[in-house]
């Protein structure tokens, strides 16, 4: 009998050759075929299919159709597709209930699975399909951590709504309830801007985490041209899946790894672009913990610097008529790459091979989106850090979304020790014109899991009377799609023993966007002898959210999870008894 099926038949640098040459991989073989393999596609390399397809979020619904082009391109190119999943967790759904503590600690368990199972099965390259908020960054995060060839397709963004004549998205739908609390909307029109705002599959369609995310991704060099900005539906965006499984081959072969794209430069490029495009403030957490996993220190500071000469160009829902549609048809990222060329690392790679400024080259702004250099929105970029007692280590702001009224601002606190608590107080008409509203224990240790607030936030900027009159600050974090005078990741949280559990009811809180500064307006004696009365909550809490408290590290730093260290082993022996030990009967 020929021994030909037992002799190596793969390129022995392949990580995957360790699972499937060799007589002593007889085993593992006949478990492929198991699973439908035939000998040629178990010695093709190996491309793991990381896709975080389900039936739940809307950004992810048609992962499993796209993710049939990139298999397409994958077995075109001479390699065999492995489709694996990862959990998706829906922000909009998870809202403004105990859900919402899930959506970061669910970032750090895909990188945690698609980390597993690369390793376990030791394939040769990653293809990661994700679209939303926290999914993205966690396959950022573990392609990062693996360091073998990898490409990103972002799945795209559903079209934008329609309401009496106007683009909605999902954010209307969240202010539209602050409006009928109000009496501004009735049951008929919230109900009709319900089923119109999210006409589709997609993440939604404004410049909030998960399109921020993609546009990061792109700018990276980790997703193809155009990737960001094609929507979920857009026949492009097909094209660039299978465009994507055919090159991961290339990648392998050639030995090309995430470590080549994720360069200092690369990431400079990045916060660049999110701020011109007035990003998500999430991007502010993600961002730094993507960067750790690199082996890179990208800090709020490298915000700041970059803001001063950073213009935010595009007007981008929430705070902006435009959706992620408009943007493509004004050219995309290639077309703002063109605005802020001067500012952007134009030599960085990216996988589909040609330089960040190779992308621009063919691209021309249209205008109506992406504004010229000398009409900006914004002279310094759409986000902003803000320091101070009530934020040593820093708070972040989305400055482009900010009223104007709003960039310096004085008011009395109203202290929460909740979002619920503090919804409970809107609902009971206890917000007035004037307050700093202080939500406080929503950190990632004292949330915990850092929850979103975008339901309080669109409670305030939903409403005629107190849009551009009310702050919120809070040590929780707040949706892509949040707009208004909304501070967050106020750092150290209140649960670390942060200023900001400090505060107290009527306390005078100065707000100055341009000078980056959030004053607390009480005496180093004061807080010194209020933290003396201060007592660390109690963190309710099992399971894997436990864990998260347990190990997260403070916003500024990313909320990643920091293992703690490991006392030095000591050998123990259980003492034998007396009679044992002198061999007594």
């Amino acid at each position: 009998m020929s021994d030909d099926h037992l002799t190596s038949e793969k390129d022995a640098s392949l990580r995957s050759a360790e699972v499937t040459e060799g007589v002593d991989r007889a085993p593992h073989r006949s478990l492929f075929r198991a699973a439908g393999l035939s000998d040629e596609e178990i010695h093709n390399p190996h491309i793991g299919i990381a896709n975080s397809w389900n039936e739940i979020v809307p950004g992810h619904v048609h992962l499993d159709e796209l993710a049939e082009y990139v298999k397409e391109g994958v077995r075109e190119a001479g390699g065999t597709p492995l489709e694996f999943n990862t959990i998706a967790v829906d922000d909009g759904i998870a809202m403004g209930h105990e859900g919402m503590r899930s959506s970061l600690p669910s970032r750090e368990v895909i990188a945690d699975s698609v980390e597993l199972m690369a390793n376990a099965h030791q394939f040769d390259g990653i293809v990661a399909l994700a679209s939303c908020d926290k999914i993205v960054p966690g396959m950022l995060m573990a392609i990062a951590r693996l360091d073998i060839p990898a490409i990103v397709v972002t799945g795209g963004h559903m079209e934008a709504g329609e309401h009496d004549g106007d683009p909605v998205d999902l954010v209307d739908v969240f202010e539209g309830v602050s409006q009928h609390a109000e009496g501004e909307m009735d049951d008929d029109e919230l109900y009709q801007l319900e089923c119109t705002a999210c006409p589709g599959e997609g993440s939604c369609a404004g410049m909030f985490t998960a399109n921020t995310m993609a546009c990061v991704t792109e700018t990276l060099g980790l997703s193809w041209t155009e990737c960001a900005t094609y929507g979920a539906t857009d026949d492009r965006k097909r094209d660039i899946a299978y465009e994507s499984g055919k090159r991961i081959l290339d990648l392998v072969e050639r030995d090309v790894r995430p470590s080549a794209f994720l360069t200092r430069e690369s990431f400079e490029n990045a916060v660049t672009v999110d701020l011109a495009l007035g990003g998500s403030t999430n991007t502010m957490l993600h961002l730094p913990a993507i960067a750790q996993e690199a082996g890179l220190d990208l800090t709020l500071t490298d915000f700041e610097e970059i803001a001063e000469r950073t213009p935010h160009l595009a007007h981008m829902s929430p705070a902006g008529p435009w959706r992620m549609e408009h943007l493509r048809d004004d050219g995309g990222l290639p077309a703002l790459y063109h605005r802020i060329d001067d500012l952007l690392h134009l030599d960085t790679p990216t996988v589909d091979g040609r330089t960040i400024g190779g992308r621009m080259a063919d691209r021309q702004p249209g205008g109506r989106v992406i504004r010229d250099r000398d009409d900006p929105v914004h002279e310094e970029g759409g986000l902003a850090v803000l320091r101070g007692n009530l934020a040593p280590e820093g708070s972040v702001v989305k400055a482009g979304a900010m009223e104007p009224s709003m960039r310096q601002f004085e008011g009395s606190a109203r202290v929460y020790e909740s979002q619920r608590a503090m919804l409970d107080a809107y609902d009971a008409g206890e917000i007035e014109q004037g307050d700093v509203v202080v939500i406080r224990y929503e950190g990632p240790k004292g949330g915990p899991g850092m929850p979103e607030m975008l339901e309080p936030t669109s409670k305030i900027s939903g409403s005629p009377a107190l849009s551009g009159e009310v702050a919120l600050l809070t040590d929780g974090r707040f949706s892509g799609g949040t707009r208004g005078a909304a501070i967050g990741h106020i750092s150290p949280e209140a649960a670390a023993g942060g200023p900001i559990a400090l505060v107290e009811d009527g306390d005078t809180i100065r707000i100055d966007v341009d000078a980056g500064e959030l004053t607390l307006d009480v005496s180093p004696d004061g807080l010194r002898a209020r933290a003396a009365d201060w007592e660390p909550p109690a963190i309710d809490a099992n399971g894997v959210i436990e864990r998260f408290a347990a190990l997260a590290t403070s916003a500024a730093t990313g909320g990643v999870l920091e293992a703690p260290e490991l006392a030095a082993p000591e050998i123990r022996l259980e003492e034998s008894s007396s009679r044992t030990a002198t061999g007594d009967d």
